[in-house]
């Protein structure tokens, strides 16, 4: 039997990312990893990452406590580049575990034009910020049919809800960038720094217990530092 390629799910709590681990896991082995904006955002995009996360069979999550980093690329780069900033921030780290992990995809939830960070000049620029390949099964979904998706695999439930990427974003973000402007960007908020700071504040969480999540008792999740 040929053995599945191994693929890193970023997985947000949202409906996107959850739906793409979906398509793609008859032909890839999935492991999910998920960024933490505690304390700017409170622990639900966890738990509901970690609920989604079990209902696509996976016994654990990692995730990497990335408000600290979140707040220092906000702090010290112009605002309007902040999404594209944060997805080139995210995947750099991705990348690293990935390669730790023998995974030799990122998976992400993005549709194109869905919002500022996902226009093709922005996904261009985000896609420059790897050399690991990037699986977008959802490219050329609309919201609708996502949406659809979702509640026919039944992650709608948990997935609903209002989207907390946004926690630490302000101002209008831009829907056009240049490669050259945003390594400015990042030489402005160190961004091989945190990083390499990012990859220090990494855990894993089982799937297999039971998590709180809108006042539903679904119970609490077992923790285990990630080596």
């Amino acid at each position: 039997m040929k053995t599945k390629p191994k693929a890193l799910l970023l997985i947000s709590g949202g409906i996107d990312s959850p739906v793409a681990g979906k398509l793609l896991q008859e032909k890839f082995e999935l492991e999910a990893i998920h960024f933490s904006q505690k304390p700017f955002t409170d622990d639900t995009p966890e738990k509901k990452s970690l609920l989604l996360c079990r209902q696509l069979g996976l016994e654990k999550m990692i995730i990497v406590e990335g408000g600290e980093m979140f707040k220092e690329i906000a702090d010290n780069t112009y605002r309007e580049y902040y999404f594209v900033l944060m997805k080139r921030f995210m995947l750099k780290v991705s990348e690293k575990i990935a390669e730790k992990n023998k995974c030799k995809y990122l998976v992400t939830g993005e549709s194109l034009g869905q919002v500022s960070s996902q226009t093709l000049s922005n996904l261009n620029t985000i896609n420059q910020a790897t050399k690991i390949e990037i699986l977008r099964p959802l490219i050329f979904m609309n919201k609708q049919e996502i949406i659809d998706k979702s509640i026919q695999e039944g992650f709608f439930e948990t997935s609903k809800g209002k989207e907390m990427c946004d926690a630490l974003a302000t101002g209008s973000p831009k829907t056009k960038t240049q490669l050259e402007e945003v390594l400015k960007q990042e030489e402005r908020c160190k961004m091989n720094e945190l990083v390499e700071k990012a990859l220090k504040k990494i855990r894993e969480e089982s799937t297999s217990q039971k998590i709180e999540l809108n006042n539903q008792v679904i119970g609490l999740c077992k923790q285990k530092k990630y080596e």
